[in-house]
């Protein structure tokens, strides 16, 4: 297998936003970021905190114990189990072939993977707004290979940023049942973080796909603007 970047962490993905910013000419912006995307957020947030102007992390990822990995859905907890055991290759193994079954249908696979995820998840997973967007994302996300998305996951898994550098406020919305991103996890994470709002919601990881509009009210109104209604 050949990683698209080889050694690449969170921190190297925040110099590339803001990169991205000076070319389109942007000083100060506000970032969110879901599930996996919070880390990124942090990592923004420790590298470059001069460039946020409100920051939320949703369902967010934090690094895991093993006291962790029971409360992860089984295909999660898989996940780490191989990596464990064979590293990089295992971790990449699977992903490959999960992304296979992915493509051919987004909805099916899902409702696999997340067949043990709490009774609110379930019913996110039900709606057919909910599964034409999941089709759509899953579907380019995908589309160009697995080899990403191992480097996704093994940077997410081994942070090169401190939770004690992140400068900027940062409100933390997540679910007590959360079960692809443990709760007692991420409160371990918010005790390390200088600033932050841990915002607590009943039911699942997927409770965002009910709360976009009220999310992007929030956050635009910490970076001053104002929202129309």
């Amino acid at each position: 297998m050949t990683a698209w970047m080889p050694g690449r962490g969170l921190a190297s993905v925040a110099d590339d936003l803001v990169e991205l910013l000076d070319h389109l000419g942007l000083d100060r912006v506000p970032v969110t970021g879901q599930s996996g995307g919070g880390a990124h957020v942090l990592a923004l947030g420790a590298r470059h905190p001069e460039r946020i102007s409100a920051a939320t992390v949703i369902a967010g990822a934090a690094p895991l114990t093993e006291a962790d990995i029971p409360l992860l859905i089984g295909y999660n907890a898989e996940a780490h189990r191989r990596f464990d055991d064979g590293g990089r290759e295992a971790l990449y193994q699977l992903l490959r072939d999960y992304r296979e079954k992915a493509l051919a249908d987004p909805l099916a696979d899902i409702r696999t993977s997340m067949h043990d995820a709490p009774p609110e998840d379930q019913a996110v997973l039900s709606d057919p707004t909910f599964q034409q967007i999941l089709r759509q994302d899953r579907t380019e996300a995908l589309r160009p290979g697995a080899e990403g998305w191992c480097d996704e996951c093994l940077a997410a898994s081994d942070w090169d940023i401190a939770p004690e550098e992140v400068t900027v406020h940062v409100v933390w919305y997540h679910s007590r049942h959360d079960a692809n991103e443990p709760l007692q996890a991420v409160q371990r994470l918010a005790d390390r973080l200088p600033s932050v709002e841990l915002r607590l919601w009943e039911g699942g990881h997927l409770e965002a796909f009910h709360r976009q509009e009220e999310l992007i009210r929030d956050l635009l109104t910490r970076a001053g603007f104002r929202p129309s209604s």
